[in-house]
């Protein structure tokens, strides 16, 4: 009796220690944005309008490690050369390291970016105007809470 008990006492501890948190995107602009997530794999496009949200629970790729969100306008913008912004995160046991950047131009250039923690002490990723700022944008946290990038905020 008391190896069974013992055997569900583990059981229901189970998801507690594995908990964790999620890589989301939020989608405040008027236009739609497409979003793939890539890793070893490719998934998407994802279609999100205005208020749409993509999430995923963070995960570590078994291959390459970290997983990238790429957002692009076009619905072919992975393949045609558009302009992607990547919310990029690695999972490392109790801490997500996060960051934002841009490639082959600024898709959200004149609308504001945020990537934040669920965590309030967390750091934020905060792009006024679209355009990444000089230095580095990689932050860490843990990974028990969600990391939320918003697109167009206010």
């Amino acid at each position: 009796m008391l190896a069974k008990l013992s055997v569900l006492a583990l059981a229901a501890a189970a998801p507690l220690a594995a908990a964790v948190g999620k890589a989301r995107v939020v989608n405040k602009c008027d236009n739609d944005v497409h979003l793939w997530a890539v890793g070893a794999n490719v998934d998407g496009p994802h279609k999100l309008s205005k208020g749409g949200v993509y999430e995923e629970a963070f995960t570590k790729d078994p291959v390459t490690g970290g997983r990238a969100l790429k957002i692009t306008i076009p619905e072919d913008g992975l393949y045609s050369g558009a302009p992607q912004t990547i919310y990029a995160y690695n999972l490392d046991g109790p801490r997500v390291w996060y960051d934002l950047s841009d490639v082959f131009g600024d898709a959200f250039a004149g609308k504001k970016l945020v990537v934040a923690s669920d965590e309030p002490s967390c750091p934020s990723i905060i792009w006024p105007t679209g355009v990444p700022p000089a230095g580095s944008q990689v932050k860490t946290c843990t990974s028990e809470k969600s990391v939320t990038l918003t697109l167009c905020a206010p």
